[in-house]
């Protein structure tokens, strides 16, 4: 099974919960045991898996991303002014698997997946959900 999952952001740079989601197309899915497949399409976007329990870990990992790669200077600004997004969402990285246990994501208790913005605001983002059975499960 595969859907898109389709939001907007309002600011620069943010990770978004997308958890809920990811779940409701899980549920939908029927699927009991497999994988989890999530695609952030954009080249200045990325996928994270991280701790849920309050958003100053979402805002930490945002920081450090701009002490790391700030914005500014980069030969790609030329273009488009964009450069360190572009950097950063090849750092973190588009894609993250979930292992489907009993109908359930494999997360622990304090893990979400999370979009990470990095050149918003922006109308509408996509994120590609694919959901693999295993070869044996039932549906």
């Amino acid at each position: 099974m595969r859907e898109l999952i389709e939001l907007r952001t309002d600011t620069r740079e943010a990770l978004v919960d997308i958890t809920p989601q990811v779940r409701d197309l899980v549920r939908r899915s029927g699927i009991r045991d497999g994988l989890v497949a999530v695609y952030a399409q954009g080249a200045t976007a990325a996928l994270m898996i991280q701790e849920n329990w309050d958003d100053s870990v979402q805002r930490d990992v945002v920081e450090l991303l701009r002490k790391l790669i700030p914005r500014g200077g980069w030969q790609h600004d030329v273009q488009d002014g964009n450069g360190d997004a572009h950097l950063k969402s090849g750092l973190v990285g588009p894609s993250e698997i979930i292992p489907l246990i009993d109908g359930r994501l494999g997360l622990s208790t304090w893990q979400n997946i999370f979009f990470c913005e990095f050149d918003g605001p922006r109308r509408e983002r996509t994120v590609i959900c694919t959901i693999l059975a295993d070869g044996g499960a039932e549906t």
